[in-house]
């Protein structure tokens, strides 16, 4: 293969295990490119010295026939991912240039198999927002479209595999922060069943609904990295206790006789071109074998205001250790110690923090927690019912949008109301708790990618990947690639 980079990880893996090309070959390939590349505004924290060292190390492993079969393969972490050997800022000024005493489990585990860090990826401050450009230190650019936003709050890694600057990258998705800028980026991302993955090493935005999951090209590809990191961690009390599991298995399975749920009246709501990208996708599926049932998800609807009260709600708890005293920045004028972390805090933090802080400490005040606090855990847990009976009573997966369009400008949508708006087909299957992926399925007029999302039952993700992988043997938008990258 003439340009490393452009390889998939399966790829990259069969040519590091037949020993085609070395770690530090394909390493240097992507420094190379990420150097070109600075454009983007996808990576914050680049060490190439740290990574041709963990290649060195990978190719040692695969000389010795000590190697597992994604040692030497390339990674990108999310900076909210706390590591050892680059900065953990959570893309926050609060934060900036802080150094972690230990790796997140996430990136522990990939490292425990050799994959390399090609270094840590933009992302919204502290995760919360839906295009990347809340970073503290500049916004991300989409490669398919500088105007377009990359999605957030994974849009640096989404950007980065898009660009092909890695072939594989972590994200975290709390309401869609992996599906939607996966599905703006043309590229395939998936967030599995919350506790699955270990949340120990994750700088908390919301702790009941944060999980850690993979953008790559392929579902096949998020399928290889995503068996690594699942498994129990007695560190993290919100991990399920399950057995490890090859994600790969059901990759193969196809879809004949497989039951696809579409919310009709969603696909309703997003733009026309899009719904005819959904639609050929739908008979795509149907060509292939598979059942649609028109469902409907009356309770879902509500997930845009349920998660605006929870997520802020747990986010302004979170966000409280930030206080210029154990760590963090700290402002270097004030006049006494209430009045050091108010600057502190005002200094550190952003707008869209400081916004989902203020709303938060708000529907968790007296007199206000039962109205607002108690009221959208009790519907909360109406919607992840009504996704327990879908599946149980009328298919096995469901199909719907990511999005209600292609990627958007950066100027079209300025207010927070519109931008929360965005995360409408995304937040209930956060708020369930299932395993869901947006899956890439066309080309906007204007040459923005289109996804759809896949919702699974929980602990079904080798199902759901197989259902991705289905769809992406027979087409090929997976594989296009943004002029000149």
């Amino acid at each position: 293969m003439t340009d490393l980079t452009q390889a998939t990880v399966a790829e990259l893996s069969s040519l590091l295990s037949a020993k085609k090309v070395s770690s530090e070959e394909v390493t240097k390939a992507y420094l190379q490119k990420i150097e070109a590349t600075k454009e983007l505004n996808a990576y914050l924290d680049v060490r190439p010295e740290v990574s041709l060292a963990q290649a060195r190390e990978a190719d040692k492993k695969i000389a010795a026939g000590e190697a597992g079969p994604l040692a030497g393969v390339p990674i990108a972490h999310k900076d909210i991912f706390v590591t050892k050997e680059w900065a953990s800022t959570a893309a926050s000024k609060m934060l900036e240039g802080y150094m972690s005493p230990f790796d997140a489990t996430v990136v522990e585990k990939l490292k425990e198999i050799n994959m390399v860090c090609l270094g840590k990826t933009n992302c919204d401050e502290f995760a919360m927002g839906s295009t990347t450009a809340n970073s503290a230190f500049g916004k991300t650019y989409n490669p398919w479209d500088k105007n377009a936003v990359p999605g957030g709050s994974s849009g640096g890694a989404s950007s980065c595999v898009a660009a092909r600057i890695a072939p594989v990258a972590t994200g975290t998705d709390t309401g869609g922060s992996i599906r939607q800028p996966s599905a703006f980026c043309g590229v395939t991302g998936i967030k599995p069943t919350y506790g699955r993955p270990s949340r120990w090493g994750m700088i908390a935005f919301a702790s009941s609904l944060d999980t850690a999951g993979i953008i790559a090209q392929t579902a096949e590809d998020c399928a290889l990295v995503l068996s690594h990191i699942i498994g129990f961690d007695k560190r993290d009390s919100t991990s399920i206790e399950l057995p490890p599991e090859d994600l790969t298995v059901s990759l193969n399975d196809g879809v004949k006789g497989l039951r696809i749920g579409v919310p009709r009246k969603w696909l309703d709501k997003v733009a026309p071109g899009l719904k005819a990208a959904l639609n050929d996708a739908l008979c795509q599926y149907q060509e292939l074998g598979a059942v649609l049932v028109d469902i409907d998800l009356p309770t879902a609807d509500l997930g845009v205001p349920v998660y605006y009260i929870i997520a802020p709600a747990e986010a302004s708890s979170n966000l409280s250790r930030f206080d210029g005293v154990r760590y963090g920045h700290r402002a270097q004028k004030y006049d006494d110690l209430l009045d050091m972390i108010k600057r502190s805090r005002d200094e550190g933090f952003g707008s869209e923090p400081k916004r989902r802080i203020l709303i938060g400490t708000y529907v968790l005040s007296h007199g206000y927690y039962d109205a607002y606090y108690i009221k959208a855990q009790q519907v909360r847990r109406l919607i992840a019912q009504e996704f327990d009976n879908t599946f149980k009573n009328s298919c096995d997966v469901i199909f719907c949008p990511v999005s209600t369009d292609a990627a958007f400008s950066f100027d079209d949508k300025s207010d927070p109301l519109s931008l929360y708006l965005s995360d409408l087909f995304t937040v209930p299957g956060s708020l369930a708790g299932l395993p869901s992926m947006s899956v890439p399925c066309g080309i906007s007029p204007n040459n923005r990618p289109y996804g759809f999302q896949l919702i699974g039952a929980k602990c079904r993700e080798a199902q759901l990947l197989g259902v991705a992988h289905a769809y992406q043997q027979v087409t090929d938008w997976h594989k296009k690639i943004p002029a000149g990258y």
